[in-house]
């Protein structure tokens, strides 16, 4: 046998191959001189009694020999302890959980909500708009809104109802007329050019350490126009009277007076106004407004309803010398 012959050792390792024993009828005694007892028992021999162990699964493993002894790798393997983990060996205690990416984004996520409402929560409590206006006129201002709305319903209503008249063959002619008169009126009201009457307010300042200004006198005529005022005019306690368009300019005279279209005031001055009285009153006093500011500055500013205002003061037309219509 060469020195590459190996034997089978049951444990599915070969080893190499030891000396051979001599064959012979079965129980003879070893012829050998060394040969051990047969009554002896080898220590690396398995027991007869004890069942044969499956050895476990493992890496291949290499046993060179020491001294010409062989080790039974059945023993080996059944007696061996399975390494520990190496954290529970660095450590003493069982190995920590890692943290994953996604709770790190999802807490980072949380954190950028929960500011957010807090910053939200801060700036609506602390609104100086909201906190310095009263339920009343908050109620108030709807209320008005839904007005306007209604009229501006009512106001295409009409306009529908006199294209329809209009485009019909019958009484197209005299319903042509009307609305061409009506228009006339109206455009006359706005550029000042005739008088009007209707229900409206009357609105008087007075001063007090300071004199009535120019700037507040046009934020009562800015604040009128967007409460829907038709037609407005202002006087002075010298009587004057001045009719007020779109082109009317206010400026700052001497001795706390006011020049209205080139025209010199004197105080105390008063606007009359034709529109709806309520949505006005309410334009006016509002927080922060015209009748603030006039407080603010020491004066007085005294509105009162009017069921009949009327405003009787013209206004010049002016000859247009480069607008012309479009046809």
């Amino acid at each position: 046998m060469s020195s590459d012959e190996h034997t089978e050792t049951g444990t599915g390792w070969p080893q190499p191959a030891g000396p051979g024993r001599p064959s012979g009828p079965a129980g003879a005694p070893d012829p050998r001189p060394d040969a051990p007892d047969p009554d002896e028992l080898s220590p690396l021999a398995p027991e007869r009694s004890a069942p044969p162990v499956e050895p476990p699964v493992q890496e291949p493993a290499v046993v060179e020999p020491d001294d010409g002894a062989t080790v039974e790798l059945s023993r080996a393997a059944a007696g061996a302890t399975p390494p520990a983990p190496a954290a529970a060996a660095g450590n003493g205690g069982p190995p920590r959980r890692r943290v994953s990416s996604a709770g790190v984004m999802i807490a980072a996520l949380l954190a950028l909500l929960g500011f957010t409402l807090v910053v939200q929560f801060r700036s609506t409590s602390t609104d100086p708009t909201v906190a310095a206006t009263r339920q009343e006129d908050l109620v108030r201002i709807l209320y008005d809104l839904n007005s306007r709305e209604v009229r501006l319903r009512q106001d295409i209503a009409t306009l529908e109802e006199s294209q329809r008249q209009l485009r019909s063959g019958q009484q197209g002619r005299q319903a042509a007329l009307e609305e061409a008169t009506r228009r006339a009126d109206e455009l006359g009201i706005l550029a000042g050019t005739l008088p009007a009457t209707g229900p409206g307010l009357s609105v008087r300042f007075e001063a007090g350490e300071k004199p009535i200004s120019a700037s507040r006198v046009l934020d009562a005529v800015q604040e009128l126009r967007g409460a829907g005022a038709e037609a407005m005019q202002i006087s002075g306690g010298d009587r004057a009277t001045v009719r007020i368009i779109a082109s009317t300019f206010f400026l700052d005279g001497e001795g706390g007076s006011l020049v209205v279209d080139g025209r010199r005031l004197t105080g105390p001055f008063t606007i009359t106004v034709i529109g709806d009285p309520a949505t006005m009153r309410t334009a006016l006093n509002i927080p922060g407004g015209v009748v603030a500011s006039v407080t603010g500055d020491g004066g007085k500013l005294i509105v009162e309803d009017r069921e009949a205002a009327e405003v009787s003061a013209l206004h010049a037309p002016i000859k247009l010398e480069h607008a012309r219509p479009v046809s």
